[in-house]
């Protein structure tokens, strides 16, 4: 008998046939292979929002040899992701190769191994429509909003602009964040540090009087002064001694969201190519003696659920490797979010026994960093607690009170493996030096520091994601999308690592804020999150729930349209210091499809632009001496120009260091990576170095 598996992804296509043998046929659908027509909306809003689905152009071969495999097989079993998604893509496939619904040709695999193909083979089961038609309402709304808002922007804002639902929340969160930034009034208040000695030097903050008051808040360097001169010939005693002990609990193994938070802080990964990165892990690589081989659990998930068969593989591995002590006295089970969909287990290495350090040789750099930060995040959720012995002291100098507190680590646990990283600087205090209730330390410098309060801080991509996340905004699997998208259309920009809004994005969040408040209602978007979960389970009727939607959205924009008759919103132009050598104007900055880049305000009587100088290029041009600037080429390229261009034609693919090649002469260059080679692709020095190797920007 011949089977036909179909799975998304042609990467997975070796593995899975190596797994299932000989009998076993297996093709990729690459991803959908139906979808909404691009020319139109595609919806019957006047039928129950029937969906006009084409088969995909681009897919025509593609469908023709999966109903030729199909029609030779006994068998089709339909295995795409583990997903509502991959669910969909089923779906869609059974409609094209006329497969029936109620038979049992759905194969689900949470990892891509032995066990878990075998497994995921031998329990097949019917389509789940109710998983489909959540995928079907959320698609609709997607589209009814995208397809009605796009044009609207159009007309009102500049041609171009497209709109999306869970996007707009999004960049109304970063908004919203911005205009916080821009009311905020910081205000001065001061501090006092008394470095103190016993045996070695410790830090005690002030904190009040010897009588346990709080101090109200020093406002100003008068009232500092005032208190420091007052301690100048103050003794300091240690009133109070508290010791205790703390047990640090591991971080929980990672879920979509985490997980793109931690790669984010530690390796500056962009949510899309943790997603790229962890999607190769998932669908196999080939490692020796394994073959090719799925490393991680399925990716896309907001699930802590652990099997009891890896948790007893991960103990095994804990105890033979660090010892018994380093398992908890009691199993540790993590217990997901509310809203969490369950339907998969948290993301984690498929085989304990393939350690970062034996698989690496089969990684590239990135897949190595990622794997590593999944296993070692995975093991250490199942190791024993950190143990701190802690120790805070009360020191009195005359009517005044300081307070000091640090810790020493007893028993390292989890952090002998893995510590989680953090989005803000906060540092804990180190040991305190042996003292004891009534001792009398000795001042070395009393310091009165000057600080200012801060401003609510700029969303990082971590960071927005983790509001996302924590507000039920989008799904595991959208998080990277929606980041990427409002980037893409230039609604957002970073600056450094923050995301800020620029003056398009201001402009179309405050515009669909305006006529659309529950499209970018936190609230609202949540809501509809649980109205979906509710279909996935069969508690919900899809069409109903877009109806209601649709109805109130359909009253929105038709007086949206009525109160915007013949109305143009501007996008205010971002003014610069830098004065147009052609007429004296003030340029300032635009968005091309390049990127930034200054123009006149008075185009088209002067059509003079300039790129944007970069304040942080310090190295002049080596050829005339004038700045570089950050260019982008016509294929995207970043390259370093120089200003006084056309007069001078210097343009580096990396930064000039300023030397010279001993071999040729031309300019010495800095990488993407700090690497300095020649800039000449011809020179001997540069061929030798490289050793067959491409270079960072070739």
């Amino acid at each position: 008998m011949s089977k036909l598996v179909i799975v998304e992804s042609p990467t997975k296509v070796k593995s899975i046939k190596k797994y299932l043998g000989s009998e076993y046929d297996v093709m990729a659908s690459m991803g959908h292979i139906r979808d909404l027509p691009k020319s139109k909306i595609g919806i019957d809003v006047n039928n129950n929002f029937k969906l006009e689905y084409i088969n995909m152009p681009e897919k025509k071969d593609l469908i023709k040899s999966l109903k030729e495999a199909a029609a030779k097989s006994d068998s089709v079993f339909l295995a795409t992701d583990p997903d509502r998604e991959g669910e969909a893509i089923s779906w869609h496939l059974a409609q094209i190769l006329s497969l029936d619904l109620s038979e049992k040709n759905r194969v689900t695999f949470n990892e891509i191994t032995k066990s878990g193909i075998t497994a995921g083979i031998k329990e097949p089961r019917a389509l789940d429509i109710d998983l489909v038609d959540a995928q079907q309402a959320r698609r609709t709304l997607d589209r009814i909003v995208g397809y009605k808002l796009s044009p609207f922007l159009w007309k009102k804002v500049k041609s171009g602009l497209s709109a999306g639902r869970v996007q707009s929340v999004a960049l109304k969160l970063i908004v919203d964040r911005e205009r916080e930034i821009e009311k905020f009034n910081s205000e001065e208040f001061w501090t006092i540090d008394a470095k103190l000695f016993s045996k070695k030097s410790f830090d005690a903050r002030l904190y009040g009087f010897a009588d346990g008051t709080k101090l109200q808040e020093i406002s100003n360097e008068k009232d500092a002064k005032e208190i420091v001169d007052s301690l100048s010939d103050a003794t300091y005693v240690v009133s109070a001694l508290k010791k205790g002990t703390r047990n640090k609990q591991p971080a929980p193994p990672f879920i979509t969201s985490t997980l793109q938070q931690e790669a984010s802080r530690k390796f500056n990964f962009t949510g899309q190519k943790t997603m790229r990165i962890a999607q190769q892990l998932y669908e196999g690589i080939d490692v020796p003696s394994y073959g090719v081989t799925g490393l991680i659990t399925y990716m896309r998930t907001d699930s802590l659920r652990i099997s009891e068969e890896a948790r007893a593989a991960a103990n095994d591995y804990i105890n033979k490797t660090y010892g018994s002590k380093y398992l908890p006295d009691k199993p540790r089970y993590f217990k997901s979010k509310n809203t969490a969909q369950d339907a998969h287990e948290a993301i984690r290495p498929t085989i304990i026994g393939l350690t970062p350090q034996f698989v690496k040789d089969s990684l590239t750099t990135d897949q190595y960093k990622l794997y590593k930060l999944i296993w070692e995040r995975f093991i250490a959720s199942l190791m024993a607690a950190c143990v701190q012995d802690t120790v805070s002291a009360d020191i009195t100098a005359n009517n005044y009170l300081f307070k000091a507190s640090g810790y020493t680590v007893r028993f390292d646990g989890f952090t002998a493996l893995y510590i989680e990283g953090t989005d803000d600087e906060t540092t804990e205090g180190g040991a305190l030096p042996q003292i004891s209730k009534g001792d009398t330390l000795k001042l070395k410098k009393l310091v009165p520091n000057q600080h200012f309060t801060q401003p609510p801080a700029r969303f990082t991509e971590p960071t927005l994601i983790k509001a996302l996340d924590e507000n039920g905004i989008g799904r595991p699997s959208t998080y990277a999308p929606i980041i990427s998208n409002i980037l893409q259309r230039t609604y957002i920009e970073r600056e450094k690592k923050s995301l800020k809004p620029t003056s398009l994005g201001v402009v179309v969040s405050d515009l669909i804020g305006e006529h659309f408040k529950s499209i970018v209602d936190v609230k609202f978007t949540a809501g509809f999150e649980k109205k979906l979960d509710k279909i996935a389970v069969g508690e919900a009727d899809w069409i109903k729930i877009i109806n209601e939607f649709y109805s109130d959205f359909e009253t929105q924009y038709k007086k949206a349209e009525k109160s915007l008759d013949g109305k143009h919103v501007k996008i205010p132009d971002e003014e610069t210091d830098i004065v147009c050598d052609k007429c004296g104007r003030k340029m300032v900055i635009k968005n091309g499809r390049f990127g930034k880049f200054l123009a006149c305000p008075g185009y088209p009587e002067c059509k003079n632009t300039k790129p944007v100088p970069q304040d942080d290029i310090k190295q002049p041009c080596p050829k005339c001496g004038s700045k570089l600037i950050k260019r982008v080429s016509k294929k995207g390229n970043k390259f370093y120009g120089c200003s006084n261009y056309p007069n001078c034609d210097f343009a580096s693919p990396g930064l000039p260091t300023g030397d010279k090649c001993e071999v040729c002469g031309s300019y010495i260059i800095s990488g993407l990576r700090g690497r300095k080679y020649c800039m000449n692709s011809e020179c001997a020095s540069r061929k030798k170095n490289s050793k067959g190797k491409k270079s960072d920007n070739e």
